[in-house]
């Protein structure tokens, strides 16, 4: 007996869960681009920002619905999971062929396959940087193509993993100007990572009654109270309370509704400086946020791994036992800020309720050695002693 056919495309009907999935993904597709295009076409003027602003919050909830794994048990697909070790996890990130896994092998102790053709790496292949004494965990993930935010080439697996990263390196190439990174930032932008950004401070918080609580401490030019309303119309909130404490544009008060975007700090790397001009190799290093390197003649990869240091903001802390000398062999590597309280979780866990306080040498001291209790906030290669009760 044959199976029963789905009239539109003659798919037999036992697959129809996936069918009905591509069908509902193709319509999310087309939604987004009329809207995309709706957008372009607009003035951008005092008459049209309530518009605009309607049109960017729908936007915002469809891509987040595109984003949303597949319900139907069949889709589940081949992942990148790769568990998360050492002191800080980097996603190398970039269009095929510019020299991702040629860097991880000059970095790491990793051999990832470098070829001259297109789309070596087909995988996630992870490497470990070592140092100043800390672990850094580097990840050559596949090249990403234009459209990878819906789902395109591996686009998505690609762009979660680059979600659990602390720092980005985007790698790109110096022969093909500004290009690849306008296409790569508006490819993360679009599934809610935000490179080189702080999370806007605006105070948002969903009630069950009592309409709309709208105020600001700072004067808003491009934010009105009507238009803010509009947009949680958008998402069906009537009731909540909100308080921008900067003035915040209709997309970043969206990003706070939305609530699952990432923010993190982000490296361009230009990779193959050896084949441009010197005046080229100048611009693109005076650009913020900019490292240029060659893999390939192995330059300037020393000043790119203290600029990586700097962005990941991790410091080294020695510790001393009593009556002895620092031991200087053995980092606790730690994030910038972190406490003496900090520092005794990551030696034992009970130590902290031990605690009767510390004695510190280095930079966050007055004198050293410094008496110190829990709260005091560490510096890096600082030294620290611990006196239990």
């Amino acid at each position: 007996m044959t199976a029963a056919r789905c009239a539109c495309c003659r798919v037999s009907l036992c697959q129809n869960s996936l069918h009905s999935a591509w069908i509902a993904t193709m319509g999310i597709l087309e939604k987004i681009a009329e809207i995309e295009k709706e957008i372009s076409r607009t003035q951008k003027n005092k008459a049209t920002e309530y518009h605009l602003g309607l049109l960017k919050a729908k936007l915002a909830k469809y891509r987040a619905q595109l984003l949303e794994p597949s319900k139907s048990a069949g889709a589940k697909g081949e992942g990148f999971d790769v568990m998360k070790s050492g002191d800080a996890r980097v996603a190398l990130i970039g269009f095929p062929s510019v020299g991702k896994s040629t860097f991880l092998s000059l970095m790491t102790s990793t051999e990832s396959e470098a070829a001259s053709y297109e789309f070596t790496t087909l995988t996630c292949i992870p490497g470990v940087i070592e140092y100043k004494g800390a672990n850094i965990q580097l990840l050559d993930l596949p090249g990403i193509i234009e459209g990878a935010a819906q789902g395109k080439g591996r686009g998505r697996q690609v762009i979660a993993v680059a979600r659990t990263a602390d720092v980005v390196i985007m790698m790109l190439d110096a022969t093909k100007g500004d290009v690849q990174r306008e296409l790569l930032e508006k490819e993360l932008e679009s599934v809610g990572i935000r490179l080189n950004r702080t999370k806007p401070n605006i105070y948002f918080k969903p009630k069950k009654g009592g309409g709309l609580s709208y105020n600001s401490t700072v004067p808003l030019t491009q934010c009105s109270e009507k238009l803010v309303q509009l947009i949680l119309h958008e998402y069906k909130i009537f009731n909540a309370e909100v308080l921008f404490r900067e003035d915040c544009t209709p997309d970043e008060f969206i990003d706070v509704i939305v609530g699952n975007r990432v923010y993190m700090p982000c490296l361009y790397v230009y990779n193959k400086v050896d084949q441009i001009s010197m005046e080229e190799v100048d611009r693109l290093a005076r650009r913020p946020h900019s490292v240029v390197i060659s893999c390939g003649m192995k330059l300037n990869l020393d000043y790119l791994l203290e600029t990586l240091w700097e962005y990941l903001a991790l410091i080294c802390i020695y510790t001393k036992k009593r009556g002895e000398r620092p031991d200087f062999n053995d980092a606790i590597i730690m994030r910038r800020g972190a406490s003496v309280e900090h520092v005794c979780h990551r030696i034992h866990r009970t130590l902290a309720s031990q605690f009767k306080y510390a004695l510190v040498w280095g930079t966050s001291t007055k004198y050293s050695p410094q008496r110190v209790g829990l709260t005091h906030i560490m510096e890096h290669e600082d030294v620290i002693q611990i006196v239990k009760k």
